[in-house]
């Protein structure tokens, strides 16, 4: 299995680049409609052949959409990521538009080359270029393809607010009709959140918040984790279960939460002169999945697996824990060395007729 952390990079990576080669086919077909079988551009003159550039326009157009991509995703996305949604827009499309100069001219030159039959520094091949970026129909080629841009870095920027996956969801309609799904599911709370929020004031406090859950994300996107929901300080996160079991992925995301935070325990003292720390309940169970919603759609999941992650979590103080599990989850979990789970016996959580059989995280609880 590919690792998450490149996984995801390849596969927002590939959006772009089906996003501009969709586009990149739109321009080429339109380009046929008002040409048709005209060997040459009318305010041009060079040829004009359908297939060449249904080739060159849709293989030019992928590969600057995944290198526009790569671009964005590892190196220029954390360079806004705390700026506002409208300079990032403005911004990132500056930069992208030297880029689309320099694609236009490269792809033009190679297309000419193509049709001429001759080199790339052949006279006629250099001589046909100027033509085409003096003409208008170079610029109106510069604003289409700056649309394919802002296209393709709005639907970026929805998907990053929205969450990694859901969007794409939302487009394939997968989860229109209410499907049943078996997950696992973690409720994670700050400890003392309520007395922290009153000592610090609200606009401090929601700071706090942000860098905490901010450290959260490489561990939850390392092991295949999805943010359900942010509730204040609680913060839900979910896995299907082949991935949340796969090398115990939802414990190892709970490792590299607390390992993230006392990594940057220095940060914390100096900024908001505390540590935050967590307590945590996990449970695996059916849930109905599906969008919900007409002003505001929402995916949402429900069944009784997500109270009960609730009401486990809440044991955690009395069972002095710093994370629990419910027995169904620690029987699917694969052996694991370096994590002891110590059985606490059934216990009636509150709300629930039936017992739950809960153990504790012995070695995590040392770890963390």
């Amino acid at each position: 299995m590919m690792h998450p952390r490149y996984k995801r990079y390849f596969l927002e990576t590939l959006s772009f680049g089906l996003i501009w080669m969709l586009f990149g086919f739109i321009y080429v077909f339109i380009e046929y409609g008002l040409l048709g079988s005209l060997p040459e551009y009318p305010a041009t003159g060079n040829q004009y052949n359908f297939k060449n550039s249904l080739m060159y326009v849709g293989a030019g157009s992928f590969m600057m959409g995944m290198v526009q991509g790569w671009i964005e995703v590892r190196w220029l996305r954390r360079r806004f990521e705390k700026q506002r949604f409208f300079i990032k827009l403005m911004a990132k499309g500056g930069f992208y538009l030297l880029l689309i100069v320099l694609f236009l001219v490269l792809l033009t030159w190679v297309i000419n080359s193509r049709r001429f039959d001759e080199g790339l520094f052949a006279p006629e091949v250099l001589e046909s270029l100027w033509p085409f970026f003096s003409n208008f129909a170079f610029w109106s080629t510069v604003l289409y393809v700056a649309a394919i841009l802002g296209v393709a870095l709005f639907v970026s920027e929805i998907g990053q607010y929205l969450g990694i996956g859901v969007l794409g969801n939302f487009i394939l309609g997968k989860y229109h009709r209410p499907r049943k799904e078996t997950r696992i599911f973690m409720f994670l709370d700050m400890r003392s959140s309520t007395s922290i929020a009153e000592r610090m004031g609200h606009e401090r406090y929601f700071e706090l918040l942000r860098a905490y859950y901010g450290d959260m994300t490489e561990p939850i996107l390392l092991t295949f984790g999805q943010v359900y929901q942010y509730v204040g300080d609680e913060i839900v996160i979910s896995w299907p279960k082949h991935l949340g079991l796969y090398h115990n992925n939802c414990l190892q995301c709970l490792l590299g939460i607390q390992r993230k935070l006392r990594e940057r325990a220095g940060f914390y003292e100096e900024q908001f002169g505390m540590v935050p720390t967590f307590k945590a309940g996990l449970h695996l169970g059916e849930v109905t999945v599906g969008e919900i919603g007409i002003i505001k759609k929402e995916m949402i999941y429900t069944g009784d697996v997500l109270n009960t992650t609730s009401r486990i979590q809440a044991q955690c103080d009395a069972a002095g824990a710093m994370a629990l599990i419910s027995g169904e989850l620690a029987k699917a979990l694969h052996p694991d060395a370096g994590v002891g789970m110590s059985p606490l016996g059934s216990l009636n959580l509150r709300g629930k007729e039936q017992t739950v059989a809960l153990f504790k995280l012995e070695v995590l609880n040392k770890v963390l």
